[in-house]
């Protein structure tokens, strides 16, 4: 170790990324013959190009550069920008494509217009020259036409060419088409507001109407100055969008509205077609998220029925989990057990068999293999912190059969056939790597091998690399709480160390996992800490009772459950009790003040990230799930309240981060933490990052000065010994 190179702040957010070369968005073309995957130059880690490698060997090759792609002088729109905020797209250049099923075409978004990548000849043509953005485009099943949304209008196009045609004309930025509106982006994970049929003839597509939402007046604070944005935010107990389906005929443009019944204030969660095209399938989510139907729809008439009905004394989770059959049943996930497992359902919507079964939950269906009667699943089986890929028959059920091996994370995309799939894995000591397989998992070669050898990028540092031990401390109820830690280089056991805790804590996301972990988290143990983290209950990956313990109680369960694992902490003899600090971003800001302001708090500081201070300021379809309404639960808002509890919060303990341009998270949730601090006199510390929104927009030069800003805070607060 002692030849090792020690990393710094700055080597960390340069190019080329640490973490080597990645393959991102990976597809297998519908004929199974090429591999297409996003990958950052290396020269710009924050720009992206499309890549292609064939199956049957050779060296993977830029397909599309991105460079030669950009429009110069283009300044994306702001529904766009805001679409990619919702989407966590935090690249440029060639951030999306789109295979038509029959894998004659790619399509290709490029910072406002679309390019047609043929694959027949190699050729690329530009689609459109306009000066306002195409968004959600597509390639329509046979390839026949290309589809697109500008200025809240659908629109088709042939792709051999020709003009383009409105299918749509009326829409508004309050009265659109085709789109998905903030609440199904952000929350709901629907990032699109129409659906091709299978034949092509029809688009279902939506109508949003926003004229009874709220406008919430914030500041967009940017280096130059500041402006007034007139945000349409559904802040919770407030109204929605008013959301309704219809089927346009591609042809003529007639459309047929979808019955979603005499209720308007739903959530219309997700849409499908049948294998046939001849039925259209709709979830239709309750206000409350208790109830969750499956309907059935006749695209001719707009007539529908209720195929089968979730209901949930807490809430009933969205999935893309609804997979229509050939024979028209369908197969469906389900947490009736206690566990999110998988179902066979006939035609008519009635439970035929359980597929899966067990103490453990599915994560994901990647595939269904009609002509094996197999589906192939992502699942927590082993445990919470592994992820691998399992298949089973639906048709005559039995104990799932592993495909890939344990020890790490797998992120799979299977062939629309089924069978053959693409496969990341990764884990704390090795790189995300990518690899094509076969059915039974195995190797048929690597797309992006990303082996951490001599060329490697972090092969200078690899000897100081530092992978997490795990374990598991009880909480109150004696359900397990998963931790990691990690030491710094040189680690002596008969020494005592500062801990920073870095803690998410919210619904829908863990930090506790067997994954390659984020190079800058090495510069804190290089620094002399230890890191440590831990998953509490409301966490997913797990029963459906230890997620719903924070039902209308956000913030409770969770700061007794850090707690716990503090306990963990102050009992390891190389552990200083009395430096220990945390660090958390969006969820993890709040809980990092939660932490801090708990009575007794065995925290020392906290850098506290764009932080929700008051759940009445942020959106319904999030809040409302697990925190009803201030009408319905005013008792569970009060005490949600950050602010109700500050007078704890030690002098000079909190350094407080937020973007002064988030539509998110709003500014206005530290703005009103500031404003209490100092009518309480109570010293804290800022850092306001102008023109910066919650999670996109966030460049390299950036990340470097949040972090060094944080390394000096707990610097100077919990005084760290360096790392040899």
């Amino acid at each position: 170790m002692a030849n090792a190179e020690k990393l710094s702040v700055e080597r960390v957010y340069a190019a080329p990324d640490l973490t080597g070369p990645r393959a991102r968005g990976v597809t297998l073309s519908p004929d199974g013959k090429l591999v297409t995957y996003l990958k950052a130059k290396a020269d710009d880690v924050r720009m992206t190009d499309l890549w292609v490698a064939d199956v049957a060997g050779g060296e993977p090759r830029l397909l599309l550069d991105a460079r030669d792609l950009i429009p110069k002088d283009r300044e994306l729109s702001e529904a766009e920008k805001s679409r990619r905020e919702r989407q966590g797209v935090q690249t440029s250049g060639v951030v999306a494509y789109d295979w038509d099923e029959e894998g004659r075409f790619i399509l290709v978004p490029v910072e406002g217009d679309l390019w047609l990548y043929t694959v027949a000849d190699g050729t690329v043509s530009r689609l459109t020259h306009s000066a306002a953005d195409e968004i959600d485009a597509k390639v329509s099943p046979r390839g026949g036409f290309v589809s697109f949304v500008r200025d809240d209008n659908l629109y088709v196009l042939r792709s051999q060419g020709g003009a383009e045609r409105a299918l749509t004309t009326d829409g508004t930025e309050l009265q659109s088409w085709g789109t998905a509106d903030y609440i199904a982006q952000e929350e709901m994970a629907r990032q699109t507001g129409y659906w091709w049929s299978p034949d092509e003839t029809r688009i279902a597509l939506t109508h949003v109407d926003q004229t009874g939402v709220d406008v919430v007046e914030r500041l967009d604070i940017g280096a130059a100055g500041a402006t007034i944005v007139h945000q349409r935010y559904p802040r919770v107990g407030r109204p929605n969008s008013v959301v309704d389906l219809y089927v346009a005929d591609v042809a003529t443009g007639a459309r047929v509205k979808i019955d979603l019944g005499a209720e308007t204030d739903i959530y219309l969660a997700r849409v499908d077609w049948a294998k046939d095209g001849k039925t259209l399938y709709v979830q239709r989510q309750s206000r409350d998220q208790r109830r969750l139907d499956l309907l059935a729809a006749d695209p001719a008439t707009g007539q529908t029925r209720v195929l089968l009905t979730e209901i949930s004394p807490h809430w009933v989770e969205l999935t893309y989990d609804f997979r229509p059959l050939s024979d028209g049943g369908f197969l469906w996930s389900s947490e009736q057990s206690g566990y999110r497992h998988l179902y066979r359902h006939g035609a008519d919507g009635r439970q035929i068999a359980a597929v899966t079964a067990g103490d453990w939950p599915v994560d994901d269906i990647a595939g269904v293999d009609e002509a094996r009667g197999v589906v192939t699943f992502t699942a927590f089986k082993d445990n919470p912190i592994e992820r691998r890929l399992y298949e089973v028959s639906y048709l005559t059920p039995a104990e799932p059969k592993a495909i890939t091996p344990a020890g790490g994370w797998w992120t799979v995309k299977m062939a629309r056939a089924g069978g053959a799939f693409v496969g990341s894995y990764e884990d704390p000591a090795t790189p995300p790597r990518t690899g094509l397989y076969r059915a039974d998992g195995s190797l048929v070669r690597w797309i992006e091998e990303n082996s951490l050898n001599h060329a490697h990028p972090y092969a200078p540092y690899a000897a100081r690399l530092r992978t997490p031990t795990y374990g598991t401390v009880k909480a109150a109820d004696g359900q397990d709480l998963w931790w990691a830690l990690r030491t710094p280089p040189g680690f002596d056991p008969a020494r005592r160390y500062p801990v920073i805790v870095q803690v998410y804590g919210g619904p829908g996301s863990s930090t506790v996992r067997k994954i390659w972990q984020n190079p800058a988290d090495q510069l804190f143990l290089e620094a002399g800490y230890i890191l440590f983290s831990l998953d509490n209950r409301g966490t997913p990956h797990r029963s459906v009772a230890f997620k719903t313990a924070i039902d209308r109680r956000l913030g409770q369960l969770e700061v007794d459950d850090q707690i716990e694992g503090v306990n963990h902490l102050k009992s390891l003899p190389y552990v200083d009790p009395a430096r220990i600090g945390v660090t958390g971003w969006s969820y993890g800001g709040y809980m990092g003040l939660l932490l801090m302001t708990a009575e007794n708090s065995p925290y020392a500081a906290t850098v506290a990230g764009a932080p929700p201070t008051e759940w009445t300021l942020y959106d319904t379809h999030y809040t409302e799930r697990y925190m009803g309404t201030p009408a319905t639960d005013p008792a569970s808002y009060a005490d949600s309240d950050v602010l109700n509890r500050i007078d704890r919060l030690k002098p000079g303990a909190l350094m407080l981060m937020h973007g002064m341009a988030d539509d998110n998270v709003t500014f206005d949730n530290s703005t009103r933490l500031m404003a209490a601090l100092q009518a309480r006199g109570i010293a804290f510390e800022t850092m306001m990052y102008p023109g910066l929104r919650h999670r996109a927009g966030w460049t390299q030069t950036h990340l470097l000065h949040r972090m060094r800003v944080t390394l000096d805070f707990f610097g100077r607060k919990l005084t760290p010994v360096a790392a040899e």
